[in-house]
């Protein structure tokens, strides 16, 4: 028996494999173009893998969207097991990801798809997600389920800390941060995803004492309230991530808290050692 809805997106969400075997949630993956080889994220090349490579690479990676090919046979797939679709993707200034799906939407004129910028990627966009998908099984209809994630989109903070801005700078992703590039090696910046877009909201001296006031962003700007959910990433930061998980448990209740690795892909422009949370207090979006 066919769902009504199924929920899909992107590789560069990185959710965890209990929630999308929980959801049914199907991913379609961006690709990493690396020494002559295209690695599908997250299939032919894992985190570990990727960011233990990177650190003696003689050429470093560049990254693609699926094609409007790819994303015609993925929606076909999605539509065998349901009704209608809603697609939530990496925000469109980032990728060309938006670009493809809609293109191949129009394509498949029969199938009920809905599609959503995220303006975000990573933890942003797995928050986005998984509500889609909690409305999806609780038998929401596709509509009611994309316009709700679009309603959400812009209350989704996306906050992080890099060790350099080398492979943002590189791989053109840099936003309004562009006017760090160049400063003092010490200087940590705290990043954001400002609808869509990378920019900074504060430099820092040293690592711990951006996370530190990273956290201090967080607080203030939710109260660590009862309603507020949470992810945590990080790309080969595991201890300092750790304990931003466990500061936000102590600190309150969250409804949700997740927590996952930074996909390659969106390692590719992070680089190794940058730790982020994404957030939203369900209480204003009422």
């Amino acid at each position: 028996m066919k769902r009504k809805v199924a929920i899909v997106t992107d590789s560069t969400a990185n959710l965890p494999k209990d929630i999308l075997d929980e959801y049914g949630i199907a991913v379609i993956p961006l690709t990493v173009n690396w020494e002559g080889e295209s690695l599908l994220d997250g299939v032919d090349i894992q985190p570990d893998e990727f960011y233990e490579r990177l650190r003696s690479a003689k050429e470093m990676p560049t990254t693609s969207q699926p094609s409007v090919g790819q994303f015609m046979e993925f929606f076909q797939k999605a539509a065998e097991t349901a009704d209608s679709i809603v697609g939530v993707f990496i925000s469109e200034p980032l990728s060309g990801t938006m670009d493809s799906a809609r293109a191949a939407a129009k394509e498949l004129s029969e199938i009920p798809i809905e599609l959503v910028d995220s303006r975000s990627t990573a933890m942003g966009l797995a928050l986005i997600v998984t509500n889609a998908a909690r409305m999806a099984a609780e038998g929401k209809e596709y509509k009611e389920i994309a316009e709700s994630a679009r309603a959400l989109v812009p209350q989704v903070r996306l906050l992080f800390v890099v060790d350099t801005l080398e492979f943002l700078h590189r791989g053109g992703r840099i936003g309004g941060a562009q006017r760090l590039v160049g400063s003092v090696l010490s200087i940590k910046p705290i990043l954001h995803l400002d609808d869509g877009s990378i920019e900074s909201l504060a430099s820092v001296r040293t690592k711990r004492k951006a996370v530190a006031h990273l956290m201090e962003i967080v607080g203030d700007d939710t109260g660590w309230g009862s309603q507020v959910h949470y992810g945590v990433l990080d790309a080969m930061a595991p201890e300092t991530a750790d304990k931003m998980f466990e500061d936000i448990k102590e600190h309150g209740e969250p409804i949700e808290l997740l927590r996952s690795g930074i996909s390659p892909v969106i390692g590719t422009h992070t680089g190794p050692g940058a730790v982020g949370i994404a957030y939203y207090d369900a209480g204003k979006l009422r």
